[in-house]
């Protein structure tokens, strides 16, 4: 769980982890929720030091507190006069009961017993502040970092220097010794991001190991027992270094690193939506796994001339490219050739990338005019790769747009006479066929071409001009961002606007569509994330982030949506919950206001607020209840399965199917004790023949009695209410409607009457127009099973002949809508749009 503010200071000891931020301490059970909460500092901690049943932190205006962690009180507290000595390190020595030794930036070191509070000795140092304590393998020797470079290896017992060494690269960060048998090794980190290792024998370095880290190595450490290195700085980097090799020199065993500048743009690689490639202020470009870090990649940094560069190294490159502001990939050749196109900031050249070899690709594009000399005020401005790998549109900000070949580098054509725009492209796209290529100049217009020839076909004039276009292929469907804070969405096909979304209040950053095409999502400098329903045109949700969204890719399976942020070095997923819970896709009111939501992996514990919120409204939700007749004068059918009425005609082939073929045989059952006859050698009663011979006379009174069925239809004939024998008939299986029909004949127990009701409860479902497949079903078995009783009747007939014209009238009714579907259908699917 998150503390309220940026940790400034951390530190660990078996069962805890301890993390400060400003003046206050906080103790972490299990690297998750916070157990212990200290609070009595008056500056800002910048000093830590667990201490056994203590932890000891020392604030930037010189107080050191020694806490006892379980009841969370003070112990101890000692002031020291900032003129005379300003804590800068804190130390442990080992086998020093109860004792801990500070260092301060006037050079002197104290050697304090926190328990008797008592100054046992101070050490006059040696005219230099002191960065860094470190105890040695030896018992007794402590290493002393300064900040003039100077290394002093000392005796703290005797007070005597051991040995002295000098690094040329200012204060001492970091000191490890390496703890390996044979191996005396020290190892020692400098704010320019380079690590030595001396020899204590020889009293010598033994090796450099230059940009290890592009920033100051702000920690290290070597494995106990092991020849590993582990360092780390502030270029969001930590790394592992193996001592295997022939001279002690260190080699990367493995690292986790990420931006060390925010990223810029990002985008998912590939459809497996497991990769994301991201370009950062850093000026390098790298990959992220959403499944494991150890599938992470770095592409490296761009660079004008690579061997130049490495000769060069990180600090005085001046080799180097600006950072990647646009990109485009594309997996479909990435093992044949580059697959990856980029344009750097204020830089003409667009340079391309190689996923696989994780590294610059072959290629630098660039119109041919501008070999000779590089003009400073023209640039790229954005790129699109085609679906089959094999071609690169290039725009630029004097609105001209190249066709580059991706396996060769060649230019293959650009699109106008002179230039496709009057003003800066500010996006071009490629459809999924290569058959259209779209480009959007500042000038206001989006100008569709013709891919191969390079032909304008149609020209649409927006109403703002575009900041940024994004174009789905799948489903050709192109968003245009506009400089008004407005979003235009555009049908490729027939080159019309189809949707407009407006709501934000700020610049637009970046947009993407959901797998489907059915969702846009925007994100603004208004710190916004939105997310429009295009089939409905509405906005379906809205939150707010602390910090802006700069890029925003939806995954190509639809279950993340990554981010990236204004002063964030991180890239944020956010998971689709529509994908595992309720969600209502309603149009928000006007008057929302979207709740702040904290960056994910970044909640605290009752930051909770927001999900029980959404679960309370999801709970609110009515669900839609579909009524039994929409409307009156549409034909509706019932909600029941075709199993209650499709087969009523076909009762008496079924159950003929159904009949077994001979009766079944029932085992005679035998009893539990098996009988035996009385005697000297025990004999088995032969069993006696069983007499239950049953009655095959059917008691005629059963037939007799009137079902429910035929007592409400009675009851019908005077109310004209048929609603109750219709519900009781629907509620019956197919053999059940069978039995009851059958009984309202004359012979069956019924009557004249009851069948005269049963026609007129048809005709009420016909008049009605509702469960109009039920009354088809019910009449059709009722004129098979009493044909013959409808024909001498003449009542029964009259009732009949008036349902024949309803019926006709309906099906006519009926027949025409279904022919002029159907047409309407059959032209859509045929007709050239």
């Amino acid at each position: 769980n998150a503390l309220s503010q940026d940790i400034t200071c951390l530190a660990a000891d078996r069962m805890l982890v301890f993390a400060s931020y400003e003046n206050v301490l906080h103790a972490l059970a299990r690297n998750k929720e916070v157990v212990h909460t200290y609070e009595g500092h008056k500056g800002k901690i910048h000093l830590l030091l667990p201490f056994g049943d203590h932890v000891i932190s020392v604030d930037t205006t010189n107080v050191l507190i020694v806490w006892d962690i379980q009841s969370e009180e003070e112990y101890l507290r000692l002031d020291f006069d900032k003129a005379v000595f300003t804590v800068s390190a804190i130390l442990h020595p080992s086998t020093y009961l109860n004792k801990i030794l500070l260092g301060s930036e006037q050079g002197s070191l104290q050697l304090w017993n926190i328990r008797s509070n008592k100054l046992l000795y101070s050490f006059a140092g040696w005219g230099l502040g002191v960065t860094t304590l470190q105890q040695a393998p030896a018992v007794d020797v402590v290493a002393v970092g300064l900040v003039s470079g100077h290394i002093i290896v000392h005796n703290i017992k005797f007070d005597e220097t051991l040995m002295k060494f000098q690094q040329d690269w200012g204060p001492i960060t970091a000191i490890s010794f390496r703890t390996v048998d044979g191996h005396p090794v020290m190892a020692a980190g400098s704010p320019v991001g380079h690590i030595a290792l001396w020899d204590l024998e020889e009293k010598k370095i033994i090796s450099q190991m230059r940009n290890a880290h592009s920033t100051a190595v702000a920690g290290m450490s070597f494995v106990p027992g092991e020849p590993l290195l582990i360092t780390n700085g502030a270029d969001n980097a930590i790394r592992v270094w193996i001592f295997d090799g022939p001279g002690g020199t260190g080699r990367l065993l493995r690292s986790r690193m990420g931006h060390s500048a925010p990223p810029t743009k990002i985008r998912y690689h590939g459809q497996n939506g497991e990769q994301i490639l991201s370009a950062g202020q850093d000026g390098t470009l790298q990959s992220f796994s959403t499944v494991h870090e150890r599938f992470n990649k770095s592409l490296g940094r761009g660079s004008i001339n690579k061997k130049k560069s490495k000769r060069k190294g990180l600090k005085n490159d001046t080799m180097a490219l600006p950072p990647i502001t646009a990109f485009a990939s594309e997996i479909a050749h990435q093992n044949d050739w580059d697959g990856i196109i980029a344009c750097h900031q204020g830089y003409i050249t667009c340079t391309t990338w190689n996923y696989q070899r994780c590294s610059m690709g072959a290629h630098k594009l660039m119109p041919e005019e501008f070999n000779n000399y590089k003009p400073l005020d023209i640039y790229a401005t954005a790129v699109d790769i085609t679906t089959c790998g094999n071609f690169a549109v290039i725009g630029m900000s004097t609105g001209q747009v190249d066709v580059y070949n991706m396996q060769s580098g060649l230019h293959r054509g650009c699109y106008g006479k002179e230039r496709a725009h009057e003003g800066a492209i500010r996006g071009v796209a490629v459809d999924g066929l290569n058959q259209l290529t779209i480009t959007a100049g500042k000038e206001g217009l989006v100008k569709f071409w013709k891919f191969k020839t390079k032909d304008l076909v149609h020209s649409t004039d927006l109403s703002s001009s575009p900041s940024g276009i994004l174009l789905h292929r799948d489903s050709g469907i192109l968003a245009i961002a506009s400089d008004d804070f407005s979003i235009s969405v555009l049908d490729i096909e027939t080159r019309k606007i189809v949707r407009r979304f407006s709501g934000h209040h700020g610049q637009i950053n970046d947009m993407t569509f959901s797998p489907d095409a059915r969702w846009l999502i925007t994100s603004s400098m208004d710190c916004t994330i939105k997310t429009w329903d295009l089939p409905s045109g509405c906005l379906i949700d809205c939150f707010l982030v602390d910090s802006a969204a700069v890029s925003i890719t939806m995954s190509p399976t639809g279950d993340f949506l990554a981010s990236s942020h204004v002063d964030e070095l991180g890239i944020y997923l956010w998971s689709n919950r529509s994908l595992y819970s309720l969600v209502s896709l309603r149009p928000l009111p006007a008057d929302y206001e979207p709740a702040t939501v904290m960056l994910p992996g970044t909640r605290p514990v009752q930051g909770n607020l927001q999900i029980k919120r959404d679960e309370e409204t999801f709970d609110k939700m009515i669900e839609y209840d579909s009524p039994e007749q929409l409307g009156e004068q549409l034909v509706t059918l019932s909600l029941l399965p075709e199993s209650r009425w499709k087969n009523l005609l076909n009762l008496d082939i079924i159950k003929k199917k159904n009949k077994p073929k001979e009766p079944p045989k029932v085992p005679k059952s035998a009893p539990f004790f098996i009988p035996t006859v009385p005697g000297l050698i025990p004999r088995y009663a032969t069993p006696e023949q069983e007499n239950d011979m049953q009655s095959k006379v059917v008691n005629l009174g059963v037939l007799a009695q009137k079902s429910d069925f035929c007592i409400h239809l009675e009851e019908a004939l005077s109310t004209n209410e048929y609603i109750a024998p219709l519900n009781l008939l629907k509620e019956l299986g197919p053999s059940n409607i069978e039995i009851e029909l059958r009984g309202l004949a004359p012979e069956g127990g019924g009557s004249v009457e009851v069948m005269l009701s049963f026609l007129r409860m048809i005709g009420m479902m016909l008049n009605k127009k509702y469960n109009f497949e039920l009354a088809q079903a019910y009449l059709a078995l009722f004129l098979k099973l009493h044909l013959k009783i409808l024909s001498s009747e003449p009542k029964l007939l009259e009732e009949i002949s008036r349902l024949a014209t309803q019926l006709e009238e309906t099906w006519i009714h009926l027949l025409t809508l279904f022919n002029q579907s159907l047409c309407v259908l059959k032209y859509v699917k045929s007709a050239l749009l």
